[in-house]
C-alpha cells in the first residue's frame, strides 16, 4: 500500500494488447493504485478501444481497483454491461445527451460503485452543477480525449482541477478528482499543488525499457510535493491511507456512535483495540476515522464523543453494581499499564518479564 496521498491510475491503452493479462500483472507489480481503463466506440471519439467483455476478462488477473473511464456516446444502454463486468468506478461524459446523465449516475451509485463525470478541455466546469449531488468523481481532462501521447494543457489544469473541488463538496471523504492526460514526472508536481487525488498515467509507462515502477513512484512523491509546498504549507500531507483512533467505546455504544458518524458521510472502522476491558469481560472498541478526516470528526461529535464517554461509565458503574464486580489491575488499558510500569516494556508483560494471570471474568461469563 502506497504511503502519502497522491494515488497513480496506470492507463492500459498503450500496454501491448497482445498480452493484456501480463500487462495488468506487470502494472499491479510495480505499484500501480489502480488500473485506468479507456473505453472509446468510435463515435464520441474517433478510436476504437476497449469493451466490457475485455474488462470481464482481466477482473480475475488483479485485485487492483478498475477505473472505467467511457468515452462513449451511450453510457445508459451500456452502463449494466460495465457494472457487470467488474468495475469499480464508473466515469462518463457530462458532454453526453443530458437525459441520460442522471439515470446512469443513480445505476452506478445503486450498484455501490464510484460515480464519476469527465469533463472535455473546452467545456466548463459548471456543466456538472446539476448533478453535483450524485458525483463521488470530477474527471479534468488535459488532452482532447480519444488518443494517448497527446501535450499537456497546463492553461486547462490551472483553470479546473483545484475548482472541481467544490463540486465535490458534498461528500467529505472519499471523493476524487482526477485529471487524464499528459501526465508524467514534467507534470505531476504542478496537478499535486492543485490538489489532484488520481493522476492518470499512461503512454509514459508503456515506453521500451522504462523502469515502470520507478516512474509511478516518481509521480506519486512529485504530486505529494507539490501539494505540500503550494496548498500544505510546507507540511507533508496527511497519507490517504491513514486512520486514527476517535473513541473507544463498548460495543453497542461504539456501534450507536459509528452509525452517528457515518450519516456525515465520514467513515469508521471499528476494532476491537488496546480499549480497557469491561464488566462483561469485553474490551472496549476503537473507533477510527481518516486521519484526513480527523479535524472534521472532532468539529462535527467532540461533544457526541464525550457523551458518550459519559454514558459508557454510567454503563459499567451500573452493570458492576448489578454483577458485584470490580476491575482488576490487570484490566487497565495497555498504555496505562504501559506508563505505570514505567515504560518497562509493552503493554501485558509484568515486572521480571513474567505474564500476569488472566483476569478472571464476571458472574455469569466462565
Amino acid at each position: 500500500m502506497a504511503g502519502g496521498r497522491a494515488r497513480v491510475a496506470v492507463s492500459i491503452l498503450d500496454a501491448d494488447l497482445s498480452n493484456m493479462a501480463y500487462a495488468v500483472r506487470r502494472a499491479e507489480r510495480e505499484g500501480a493504485d489502480r488500473l485506468h481503463i479507456d473505453v472509446m466506440d468510435g463515435h464520441f471519439v474517433p478510436n476504437l478501444t476497449f469493451g466490457p467483455r475485455m474488462i470481464k476478462g482481466i477482473r480475475p488477473r488483479t485485485e487492483l481497483p478498475l477505473d472505467a473511464h467511457l468515452m462513449i456516446t451511450d453510457p445508459l444502454k451500456y452502463i449494466e454491461e460495465y457494472i457487470d463486468a467488474g468495475c469499480d468506478s464508473i466515469t462518463f461524459h457530462v458532454e453526453v445527451e443530458a437525459k441520460q446523465i442522471e439515470p446512469a449516475l443513480r445505476a452506478i451509485r445503486k450498484a455501490g460503485l464510484a460515480a464519476g463525470l469527465a469533463v472535455k478541455p473546452k467545456t466548463p466546469l459548471s456543466a456538472l452543477q446539476p448533478y453535483r449531488k450524485l458525483l463521488d468523481i470530477v474527471l479534468v481532462m488535459t488532452v482532447e480525449p480519444g488518443f494517448g501521447g497527446q501535450e499537456f494543457m497546463r492553461d486547462v489544469a490551472a483553470e479546473k482541477l483545484l475548482a472541481a473541488r467544490e463540486y465535490l463538496s458534498h461528500k467529505p471523504v472519499g471523493a476524487e478528482v482526477h485529471v487524464d492526460g499528459g501526465i508524467n514526472r514534467e507534470t505531476a508536481e504542478f496537478v499535486g499543488g492543485l490538489g489532484v487525488d488520481i493522476l492518470v498515467v499512461g503512454s509514459v509507462l508503456w515506453i521500451p525499457g522504462r523502469n515502470m515502477g520507478r516512474e509511478i513512484r516518481l509521480v506519486r512523491a512529485l504530486a505529494d510535493e507539490g501539494y505540500q509546498y503550494r496548498l500544505n504549507h510546507g507540511t507533508p500531507p496527511i497519507p490517504r491511507d491513514k486512520m486514527v483512533t476517535f473513541a473507544q467505546l463498548p460495543k453497542d455504544l461504539a456501534w450507536k456512535f459509528m452509525r452517528e458518524i457515518e450519516a456525515g458521510g465520514i467513515p469508521v472502522l471499528p476494532l476491537r483495540g488496546s480499549g480497557r476491558f469491561n464488566p462483561d469481560g469485553i474490551r472496549d472498541y476503537d473507533l477510527l476515522v481518516p486521519a484526513s478526516a480527523e479535524e472534521l470528526t472532532v468539529e462535527r461529535h467532540a461533544a457526541d464523543r464525550q457523551r458518550y464517554l459519559e454514558e459508557a461509565e454510567r454503563w459499567r458503574e451500573a452493570y458492576a453494581a448489578e454483577h458485584g464486580w470490580a476491575e482488576p489491575n490487570g484490566l487497565q488499558p495497555l498504555a496505562d499499564r504501559a506508563s505505570a510500569a514505567g515504560g518497562r516494556g509493552s503493554g501485558g508483560v509484568g515486572e521480571g518479564g513474567s505474564t500476569p494471570e488472566p483476569p478472571a471474568l464476571p458472574p455469569g461469563r466462565e
